[in-house]
């Protein structure tokens, strides 16, 4: 098997371990066992438990971004781009309910991370939607006095409390679908000129 391989097996155990057992209560050995790999195979590729953490957020959000990049490049209407980005956003939660624990409930218990990471990942993905914000403007659909950065932060934060409600909920409450135009057209209102 090539490093390559043993490196995503490992994060992919990690998620299932980190969701299933909380990331403080997991140990390195769980993680190992999960990706049928020895306990010193770890300690090839990450120094920690943190920072298999962290590289597991690092690597599922350059997807993430990948993803919502490709599904709006053909999307011209820069109001049909704000609610594809949250479609594409609650959609993910909904396909991959794992990984929305770690990344909602899990990584934010991390002191380290918390603390030390630099966020460079999570603002490349706050930047989709100030970039977004920024071509409405430019084409006068959207008013010109809004600040694309806080306009990227309010949407990311209502999608941030919907994905939280998710992964904590007992069971689904409402269609992702449907909510994701819901937010989007919330925020539609408030975006565009009069």
């Amino acid at each position: 098997m090539r490093g390559e391989e043993k490196y995503k097996m490992i994060l992919n155990a990690a998620k299932h371990v980190f969701a299933m057992e909380g990331f403080y209560n997991s140990k390195v050995s769980e993680i190992a066992r999960e990706a049928h790999v020895a306990d010193g195979t770890i300690y090839l590729y990450f120094k920690n438990k943190d920072d298999i953490l962290i590289s597991l957020f690092e690597e599922e959000l350059n997807r993430i971004i990948t993803t919502v990049k490709s599904k709006l490049e053909n999307i011209e209407d820069p109001r049909e781009k704000i609610v594809a980005f949250c479609d594409n956003h609650l959609s993910l939660v909904e396909a991959d309910r794992a990984l929305a624990e770690v990344i909602q409930v899990e990584l934010r218990q991390s002191n380290k991370f918390m603390r030390e990471y630099k966020n460079k990942h999570f603002l490349a993905y706050l930047n989709i939607i100030a970039d977004i914000i920024i071509q409405g403007q430019q084409q006068g659909i959207f008013r010109s006095d809004l600040k694309p950065d806080i306009c990227s932060r309010v949407i990311f934060g209502s999608l941030d409390e919907l994905t939280t409600y998710l992964v904590t909920a007992r069971r689904k409450r409402f269609d992702v679908h449907e909510t994701a135009t819901m937010v989007g057209n919330s925020f539609l209102n408030g975006l565009v000129t009069k």
